[in-house]
């Protein structure tokens, strides 16, 4: 009894080398510099019956990429995870007839890019079928796939490597079990060592975007819609502030009041004093402030007022966020709500004219297409 202990103490202590294997190779997915080799030597301890605690050293080397402006992607090649395994695990696994190995992995880790929440990230690994001597020590290579993370937010980002599970299996040389079947078995990282396998700052300033606008205005009091065009340029002051916003081209709108009569309007959004926002993610919130001004309105095809002078009475600040799946590459979806205020310097028609046309829950779905400056 006492040697078969024994056996399942070495056993053991081939598994977690192999664990520690596919911890690290998960780790090294996540983090180096861009299109640079990286390698990396770290220790962890692995509790096991009776013979306590031990402690086990891997190497990782993977090339990778990393992003220069928040937005970006963060990728990797070239991984691969070599251990060790000393000839007293062999010999351990041999006395149960075991001839291969091979299993799973959890490998834990935390990302934290500039000033978000740190993200903790469990990653499912794979140890490779690796041939068992009969003596002497023998290399297993784990791998693992790690879908590319894009990184939000500018600012520092580093990648920090945790604690580690693996499920391991030894096998008979006609691919049967053997008596100890599958093992699962947890370890921890040593303290002291520096677990940061990535470390950069990412663009404290994101470069300067311009799209081109299309899109719609829904006017609640009206009961229509009006078409729009423009521009929206935007430039960031600070990692997390912009300046700019939309430009809109004069637009036209049809309508009828009481459902019968017939009317039309010319729409004018004109920018009133600085305009900005915020990045936020992969995308922004614009805060535009500006002025509507209604240079031609007609009923029953005759003008009731014509000229600059008839515009709200007072500036409208709408909130304009960026849709699920929008980059500040790519573009995408930008919508949000306004109110107009009561109209001024529209003539006679001025308070009839004013009835039909403020209020709130008036919208904005635009869709912003990038361009040259």
């Amino acid at each position: 009894m006492p040697f078969r202990i024994n056996v399942r103490m070495l056993l053991a202590a081939g598994l977690i080398v192999l664990l520690t294997a596919c911890c690290l190779l998960f780790v090294a997915v996540r983090g180096a510099a861009a299109a640079t080799p990286v390698e990396k030597k770290l220790s962890f301890t692995c509790p096991f019956p009776l013979i306590g605690l031990q402690k086990l050293d891997a190497v990782i080397k993977a090339d990778f990429e990393v992003p220069t402006a928040p937005g970006g992607t963060l990728t990797t090649s070239g991984l691969t995870i070599t251990v060790t395994v000393p000839d007293k695990a062999a010999r351990g696994l041999n006395l149960v007839g075991a001839t291969t190995v091979e299993g799973t992995a959890a490998a834990e880790v935390t990302l934290v890019n500039g000033d978000a929440n740190p993200l903790p990230v469990r990653i499912p690994l794979n140890v490779g079928k690796t041939e068992i001597p009969a003596t002497g020590s023998f290399s297993p290579v784990a791998t693992g796939s790690v879908p590319t993370v894009t990184l939000a937010k500018p600012g520092k980002t580093t990648l920090t490597v945790g604690d580690f599970t693996t499920r391991l299996t030894p096998k008979k040389a006609d691919g049967s079990f053997t008596g100890l079947g599958s093992f699962t078995s947890d370890c921890t990282l040593d303290p002291g060592q520096d677990a940061v396998l990535l470390s950069f700052d990412l663009g404290g300033t994101p470069a300067g975007r311009h799209y081109t606008v299309a899109g719609k205005t829904g006017l609640k009091a009206l009961g229509t819609t009006a078409p729009l065009t423009g521009g929206f340029d935007l430039s960031p002051t600070a990692a997390t502030v912009f300046a700019g916003g939309p430009v809109f081209d004069r637009t036209h709108a049809d309508f009828r009041l009481f459902g019968f009569v017939p009317g039309a309007a010319d729409l004018e959004f004109v920018a009133d004093g600085p305009q900005g926002g915020d990045l936020t993610g992969t995308g922004f919130v614009a805060r535009p402030r500006f002025t509507t001004v209604l240079p031609l309105v007609t009923l029953l095809g005759m003008p009731v007022s014509s000229g600059p002078a008839c515009r709200t009475s007072s500036p409208s600040t709408a909130e304009l966020r960026t849709g699920d799946g929008f980059t500040m590459a790519a573009g995408g979806a930008l919508t949000g709500t306004y109110a107009l205020a009561p109209l001024t310097g529209c003539g006679a028609f001025t308070p009839y004219l004013s009835t039909f046309v403020q209020g709130d829950g008036n919208t904005f779905d635009l869709v912003l297409t990038p361009r040259k400056a």
